[in-house]
């Protein structure tokens, strides 16, 4: 365990051993070397890594990705973590601090489909993979005929099940087929306005243990403000609703010139029912011209208490 800290000239970096994650930490280490750190990776395998037999939203939501991680900084066996932003959770444990938020790659969605051109291109009944509570809502909103099948595993072996013909389509981050260079199979984006990303969709953030102010300098030259404050605005209407992954929600903030631009769309699902009746989406959204991240922040919750006031239900705690 670090007594003091140590010179970020030598920096571990603590990341998932998926493809995906490698690639992120990878990147990361990369900046850092042209920046004259000394990194090295620690690759570690997380408990939402191992349990793939049951949706996020049953066992524990998706810190269950960050999890090992953390602990790795804590013990000092690490320095950094380097997370995709929506994995992380919207509350940081005591002791920890979100040290740098990186430019954002392509936030949207991805149809994938071996056969079919696009949603719309589906037959009736059609079999489509997901993990996300908040894509299901979209999708039954967008094609309600559709039989959406619950999804795990990494890219890899999301992509296999696809092709072994066990889905007629699957819906997943652009940002991490383009990162691994699999854009080729992406058939369609849907555009924000037919389904709203998740928050933090397809940005990197880097936590680090609160009182490394030596990494937080270090790190700054990865920063870019720009997605950080949409980010902000985007994960304080999440925190806000409770912070859980478990939810169907999506959050996304664009910048219009100095204007932040968030939109924020909620949905009921058998397990959390709206308050009031609504008819399939209750949505809100703002503009602002935001100069702080705390702002940003308080943009976001503005829009949360306007999807509130429409029938969106604040959880309180994870769904069992």
């Amino acid at each position: 365990m670090h007594s003091t800290p140590v010179t970020p000239s030598h920096i571990t970096i603590a990341t998932r051993e998926s493809r995906l994650a490698m690639w992120q930490a990878e990147h990361v280490k990369a900046l850092l070397e042209a920046r004259g750190h000394s990194v090295k990776l620690l690759g570690m395998t997380t408990l939402g890594d191992q349990i793939l037999d049951r949706s996020l939203s049953k066992v524990g939501g998706k810190g269950l990705f960050v999890k090992e991680l953390e602990n790795a900084l804590m013990d000092g066996s690490a320095d950094i973590a380097v997370h995709s932003l929506k994995d992380v959770p919207m509350d940081l444990p005591e002791g920890f601090a979100l040290a740098c938020v990186m430019e954002r790659e392509d936030p949207r969605d991805a149809f994938v489909s071996n056969h079919f051109a696009n949603l719309a291109a589906l037959p009736q009944g059609a079999t489509v993979g997901t993990s996300s509570l908040r894509r299901v809502v979209l999708l039954k909103n967008l094609r309600p005929d559709i039989n959406i099948v619950p999804l795990r595993g990494n890219l890899d072996t999301r992509l296999r099940k696809l092709d072994e013909g066990q889905f007629d389509a699957m819906i997943l981050a652009a940002a991490g087929l383009k990162r691994l260079g699999l854009a080729s199979r992406i058939k369609a984006v849907f555009e924000t306005n037919q389904m709203l990303p998740a928050a933090g969709q397809g940005a990197l953030g880097i936590e680090i243990k609160a009182n490394r102010v030596d990494l937080m300098a270090a790190l700054e030259p990865l920063a870019h403000q720009p997605t950080w404050m949409a980010v902000s605005a985007e994960r304080a209407v999440s925190r806000a609703l409770g912070g859980s992954c478990s939810m169907p929600l999506a959050a996304h903030a664009v910048w219009q010139g100095a204007a932040l631009q968030l939109q924020a769309a909620w949905g009921a699902t058998e397990e959390i029912p709206a308050t009031k009746p609504i008819q399939g989406l209750v949505t809100a959204d703002a503009s602002h011209t935001p100069n702080t991240l705390d702002a940003a922040a308080l943009m976001g919750a503005q829009v949360a208490d306007m999807l509130i006031a429409r029938g969106a239900r604040k959880t309180v705690k994870q769904v069992e």
